[in-house]
């Protein structure tokens, strides 16, 4: 582990200073920084296997994992939370549906992180302008708008399961941002959780058999990545994983720049190690049954907020989301979490997914007055939210990813079209 140097006094931050990725504050601080981290990862990235079925421990476990791996890949310069991804919810989804086994899905992450392994060693070498051409601003805001948007069915299905523990859900998560500031406000998905947990315990919709079952201490509930030599059906899934590549390679960009912004550093060197570390954590994570992962917007907002860089809050977090996943209890609790209480929660976070492809429009000030732009988002947008499907019986094309396709085909060939109607003018006109 490296050697961190102590900011100042080790107590306090002066008002224009930040404690860098290199520096520390005294170990007492530096743990209580680190549940921050914990706290803030963790309301996201448990909700992940419960959505999909996968083991909260093994989750927590790889998230963990995951960080300590990044933190290492990119030298310890780069503060940042590897914790479960929502773009891998409706792959993973079409893969147990289909297969009817998770270890289908960890197939599917396992190669996605493969792949995102491949890109970061491109952006590595080559720098990320071919990113840039590849997904213009218009093309990734359409991408993960579908990937949101393209989830409401389940939304749907889980909220009228428990319309009443559904509401009091969602209405707490309003509650919650409008009445808090500073952590509380940013954890309102994990607190509305919280009280619609209490509620439908309440009320006598929360099984606790399991729960009273399981032991304070044992391994995390591991489960095998399925072999596609024995069944060669696994590769057709692997279209519906594909887009979850582009998006992690957005989230990823966007995450370190950002990073770099707040600590005035030029990341941008760091930027194929972060996509390599990812793409690792996502090997790592597929082979054991843990979710696929990504870096943390809600721990960039913790470092916001405190202006505490230190890598050394991140070792003590990934240590703790070990810790955590040795508890059975833990994991029991989690799986404990009725269907009405996802299907609220889901109400607002899938549609805050949706909206990030829409900021990132806005951010980059695409101007849809333009024919072209106009056609990528609503091709992309309409086949991703009907979710059509192609199945070719050893190919399966999902609604995302199709979405995907139609965006980046749409885009490059009315520019292609475009590019050659202005020349042919040009001819002409001389």
């Amino acid at each position: 582990m490296a050697v961190w140097k102590l900011h100042g006094n080790g107590k306090d931050i002066a008002p224009d200073a930040i404690v860098l990725p290199e520096e520390r504050l005294g170990w007492v601080r530096t743990l209580g920084f680190g549940a921050q981290h914990v706290v803030a990862m963790f309301g996201a990235t448990f909700l992940v296997p419960i959505i999909t079925g996968f083991s909260p421990t093994a989750t927590l476990f790889f998230s963990g994992l995951g960080t300590i791996l990044f933190l290492l890949i990119t030298g310890n310069r780069l503060p940042s939370y590897l914790g479960s991804s929502f773009a891998f919810i409706a792959p993973i989804a079409v893969a147990t549906g289909v297969q009817g086994d998770l270890g289908a899905a960890s197939f599917g992450i396992l190669m996605t992180g493969l792949l995102l392994f491949v890109a970061g060693l491109l952006v590595h070498f080559l720098g990320i302008s071919w990113i840039n051409t590849l997904m213009p601003p218009v093309v990734m805001g359409a991408i993960v708008a579908l990937i949101g948007f393209n989830l409401a069915p389940v939304v749907r299905d889980n909220f009228s399961q428990s319309p009443v523990i559904a509401l009091v859900t969602i209405i707490s998560v309003l509650l919650v941002t409008v009445l808090f500031r500073g952590i509380l406000g940013r954890l309102s998905i994990v607190l509305g959780v919280i009280v619609g947990y209490f509620v439908a315990l309440f009320t006598g919709n929360v099984d606790t058999v399991a729960i009273e079952q399981a032991a304070w201490f044992g391994l995390p509930e591991f489960h095998a990545v399925s072999n596609p030599l024995d069944n060669p059906a696994l590769w057709g899934l692997l279209p519906s994983f594909l887009p979850v590549v582009l998006v992690l390679v957005a989230e990823n960009v966007g995450h370190v720049k950002s990073v770099g912004l707040m600590m005035a550093r030029d990341t941008d060197p760091l930027m194929g190690r972060a996509l390599v570390a990812d793409g690792v954590a996502t090997v790592f994570a597929g082979f054991g049954g843990g979710s696929g992962t990504t870096t943390y917007g809600e721990n960039i907002g913790v470092m916001a907020a405190t202006r505490v860089f230190s890598t050394a809050a991140y070792w003590v977090a990934a240590l703790f989301a070990i810790f955590l996943s040795f508890s059975p209890k833990v994991g029991a609790v989690i799986n404990s979490i009725p269907a009405g209480v996802l299907g609220g929660v889901t109400v607002a976070l899938y549609g805050l997914i949706g909206l990030i492809g829409i900021k990132i429009w806005i951010d980059n000030r695409v101007d849809f007055n333009l024919p072209i732009n106009q056609f990528t988002a609503a091709v992309a947008l309409i086949v991703g939210i009907a979710n059509f499907l192609i199945d070719t019986g050893t190919l399966l094309f999902n609604g995302i990813a199709l979405g995907t396709v139609a965006a980046v085909a749409v885009y490059h060939f009315m520019r292609a079209v475009q590019k050659v109607r202005c020349r042919e003018q040009r001819v002409v006109k001389y």
